[in-house]
């Protein structure tokens, strides 16, 4: 039996420390947030749920598909949503092409997004293999055996944990290249910064609307038809009215997604000229021209994979350290899944 780390409790990091316990293997699993999900966030608001990160995930690839079969409990935390019907939308709202039928799903969790991960990282937090709130910043070879690593941790109590085998990073590429560096020259090979440097991740800003006057069945909405749109408004990339998915409140909430130009050009603004702006172009789309009882921005510095590795993970067997995480592949939760699977088979073969 080994010990490995895993940094990062996303739907990467779970999918890769399930499958090494499932194999016979000692996992720590460190994670910055107070919770496990990662960009399968959702908020908690006096109006209900808001998936402020990935907003619904496919299954194409067999192995998802037979994990949300087989893991007990999974089908509670996991239904379709009927955002099949998405819309593409022109700069002044108006639908310019409608989706055609399609025998793929769109999923979701209930009662939010980041239900999957956290069930399936439940069994880890039970033994009490899943740290929260600990923020790595630093790794470094163990002082008793050189050949194994030790995890410098910023936290509740900072810590240093030590005997790992191997690290396996679930992280933004950026922020594992910074933590690499962090951890010295004389640690980490340059090789490991270098293999990540043509990956490219876009930022996004995300707003959150409630509208408490439109409550169902009371009142069925406001605004369109539709329940999900992707939009060529220059500010405007998605939107979704969160109070359609299944198993959330009824009362009429929205999330706004900005395009990737758009966050890039103002991701140092403040978070309130942000929502001024955004709320205006919600109101140029939707036609909901009403003023909302909350709106709240979430900035994410790394969401969307421009340019992704363009393969599942990156494992430097010598070293002990592995990378993965959807900016491998793309930026699907399921991308997010293969990698992190796929990082921990690798590391399973003995060849």
């Amino acid at each position: 039996m080994k010990h490995f780390a895993i940094i990062g409790a996303g739907m990467a990091g779970i999918s890769a420390a399930r499958t090494l316990v499932q194999a016979g293997h000692r996992v720590s699993v460190f994670e910055k947030s107070s919770l496990a999900g990662g960009r399968m966030a959702s908020c908690e608001t006096a109006f209900g749920n808001f998936d402020m990160g990935a907003q619904y995930f496919t299954v194409r690839d067999a192995r998802f598909e037979r994990a949300l079969s087989d893991v007990p409990g999974t089908r509670d935390t996991v239904k379709a949503w009927s955002a099949n019907a998405v819309r593409v939308l022109d700069t002044q709202g108006r639908v310019v092409e409608a989706a055609l039928p399609s025998r793929e799903f769109h999923h979701v969790g209930t009662p939010g997004m980041d239900a999957l991960v956290r069930h399936w990282a439940q069994p880890l937090m039970d033994s009490g293999a899943l740290h929260l709130n600990v923020h790595v910043h630093r790794l470094a070879r163990d002082t008793l055996t050189p050949t194994r690593w030790q995890v410098h941790a910023d936290g509740d109590t900072p810590a240093v944990w030590s005997g790992f085998d191997a690290v396996l990073m679930a992280l933004p590429h950026v922020h594992a290249q910074q933590l690499l560096r962090q951890s010295g020259a004389l640690v980490v090979g340059r090789h490991l910064l270098d293999a990540m440097d043509p990956v490219r991740v876009a930022p996004c800003w995300t707003l959150m609307l409630a509208y408490p006057q439109a409550s169902q069945p009371t009142l069925a909405h406001l605004g369109p038809q539709w329940n999900a749109a992707r939009s060529t408004h220059h500010r405007v990339a998605w939107l979704a009215r969160e109070s359609s998915k299944p198993g959330r409140e009824p009362i009429e909430r929205w999330t706004v997604q900005a395009s990737a130009s758009w966050s890039a050009e103002h991701v140092n603004d403040s978070p309130d000229r942000v929502s001024a702006k955004l709320l205006k172009a919600f109101g140029e789309v939707t036609g909901i021209r009403a003023t909302p009882a909350h709106a709240e921005v979430h900035r994410w510095l790394y969401a969307k994979t421009a340019q992704p590795l363009g393969q599942s993970h990156m494992w430097f067997k010598a070293e002990g350290i592995g990378l993965c995480g959807d900016w491998c592949l793309g930026h699907r939760v399921e991308d997010a899944f293969v990698s992190g699977l796929e990082l921990a088979l690798a590391v399973l073969r003995k060849r």
